[in-house]
């Protein structure tokens, strides 16, 4: 049931927290997403890939987590980056983000398939999702968009996750079909937290508190 129910939890939390702080830019996400993206990478490597090889030719799988990489770098062109803190919304804009709403969707829908019982991807997919949920509802929050819109725009993002779980779990898809999926959300994961973990600081320096977020996010997902 935490499969599902995590990845609700983590946009909720990323909505309290957007409502809580109130500010332009929530300065306490940079730290988050240095520990979620190392958080999300070191799972991914040490849960998820040695799972999909197993499966999978190595020369095939290979090229769906391209395939994965290239997916998520053709929805930043419409997403502008939010899937990693990069959120775009002007106040004044009155017009549904159709592009970035669909690329979030879809993105959170895959995301979802990797999640079962039996491993640790809900943790790492929760902690992703909290400061990408905050971001999100602060931008919407200080938009133009009406109340409907918001809340339209929040739910069902929030749902497109347990959807992808729910489709992976109980559908009749093959494994080896499974196992690709898998394989492209492996793509999907490497290129957004490498994307947040390598992306140059302000000045272009290396932030100590940024090393110390990276080193516990990796220690945490070793643990569990």
């Amino acid at each position: 049931m935490q499969s599902y129910l995590l990845p609700i939890l983590a946009v909720g939390i990323g909505v309290i927290l957007a409502f809580i702080t109130k500010k332009d830019k929530l300065s306490y996400t940079k730290l988050l997403l240095s520990f979620s993206g190392a958080f999300l990478l070191a799972l991914t490597l040490f849960d998820l890939l040695p799972e999909v090889y197993h499966h999978l030719e190595a020369k095939t799988t290979g090229l769906f987590i391209m395939g994965g990489i290239l997916l998520q770098i053709i929805l930043e062109f419409f997403s502008k980056g939010a899937e990693h803190g990069h959120v775009h919304i002007h106040k004044d804009e009155t017009a549904f983000p159709w592009m970035l709403f669909i690329s979030l969707c879809l993105h959170s829908f895959l995301e979802g398939f990797p999640i079962h019982e039996h491993n640790d991807m809900v943790y790492g997919v929760l902690i992703h999702k909290i400061p990408i949920a905050a971001l999100i509802s602060a931008f919407l929050l200080q938009s133009s968009f009406s109340k409907i819109q918001i809340i339209s725009f929040l739910v069902v993002f929030t749902i497109m996750t347990p959807l992808g779980t729910f489709i992976s779990n109980a559908s009749e898809i093959s494994t080896d079909y499974l196992t690709m999926i898998n394989a492209i959300v492996i793509g999907i994961f490497f290129h957004i937290s490498t994307t947040i973990l390598f992306e140059s600081g302000e000045g272009h320096k290396f932030n100590l508190s940024k090393l110390i977020a990276i080193i516990l996010g990796v220690g945490i997902a070793y643990i569990i």
